[in-house]
């Protein structure tokens, strides 16, 4: 079976979308997601109309924001997150970002064509971040760094 390779990141911001705190990382989804869009392996990602997924909501909670693509490697995805531009948003997370105390960060393997949901994604987050693993999610540490 051909697989791609889908990834969820759900993060709570430190204040509002609209606060000034957070408008560094405001500015630079525009420019991050179609960097993203454009980049080699890159199959979909989560937006809502807006063109991004910060208007959905994941919880009750209107802090948490989630992050969804689909890529058709982990190589393709390790490009994008950490040789592209997108390393800078990255290694400025904690600025806009606060620090979980539970992973946040899943990936899991998905049949080529098939769209990736957030009900999948955020089921496998919940399972790792009580069980440490998920049958269908790979946490990836040293792999994609």
């Amino acid at each position: 079976m051909n697989c791609h390779l889908a990834q969820i990141n759900i993060s709570r911001l430190s204040a509002p979308l609209d606060d000034p705190q957070i408008a560094g990382f405001v500015a630079q989804l525009e420019p991050i997601n179609a960097l993203a869009d454009s980049a080699p392996g890159f199959v979909w990602r989560l937006k809502s109309d807006s063109g991004n997924a910060t208007d959905i909501a994941y919880s009750d909670d209107p802090f948490v924001i989630v992050n969804m693509s689909v890529w058709k490697s982990i190589e393709k995805l390790r490009e994008f997150a950490y040789r592209s531009d997108h390393v800078k948003v990255f290694r400025d997370r904690a600025k806009w970002f606060e620090k979980s105390a539970k992973p946040n960060y899943c990936l899991w393997w998905v049949a080529a064509g098939h769209v990736a949901h957030g009900g999948r994604g955020a089921h496998a987050a919940r399972t790792l971040s009580r069980t440490r693993r998920d049958p269908l999610c790979v946490l990836v540490l040293a792999a994609v760094s």
